[in-house]
């Protein structure tokens, strides 16, 4: 059975197609990594007041709808903000394609008290297309990806599985 492609899964297919795939085969690792651990007690403190992780049909979970209209995400370093903008932009084309229209998207950085407007063009919507496409084909592999050392890797929680 095919599995709907998840906010997380267009997130780390911009990051690491090997990440994803592991993590689209249920190989998971971030329970022991010390920046996922930051970015969960970022997550439950920072805008605290705010009615936060809406889950749609579990396929995407905005972190918060502060302005009718503005769908947030919150992290915590811009270090891979183009992931962040893809992720924000396919909240924002699966939230089009249920009839959600007139919507926009923010990212907010807490920690730098900073943030960034994300809208849905034409073209980001063929693109996201393109990425659903690639990302079956990856998932219906059966091994993950060849490794592509990237300067984020030090820091991933897959960093063991993917190295040692």
């Amino acid at each position: 059975m095919e599995k709907e492609i998840t906010g997380v899964m267009i997130y780390y297919y911009k990051v690491c197609t090997r990440k994803l795939w592991y993590f689209y085969h249920e190989i998971q690792m971030e329970q022991t990594n010390e920046n996922v651990a930051i970015g969960k007690v970022l997550d439950n403190e920072a805008y605290s007041k705010e009615d936060k992780h809406i889950n749609i049909d579990n396929v995407i979970n905005i972190d918060f709808i502060k302005t009718k209209g503005i769908l947030h995400e919150v992290k915590k370093s811009k270090k891979i903000e183009d992931a962040s903008i893809l992720q924000v932009k396919y909240y924002l084309y699966y939230l089009k394609k249920r009839g959600v229209l007139g919507i926009t998207g923010k990212i907010d950085y807490p920690l730098i008290k900073q943030s960034i407007e994300v809208t849905l063009t034409k073209e980001d919507e063929e693109n996201i297309e393109a990425i659903l496409l690639n990302i079956r084909r990856i998932a219906e592999k059966d091994i993950p990806p060849d490794l592509k050392k990237k300067s984020i890797c030090k820091s991933c929680a897959y960093f063991d599985l993917c190295y040692i």
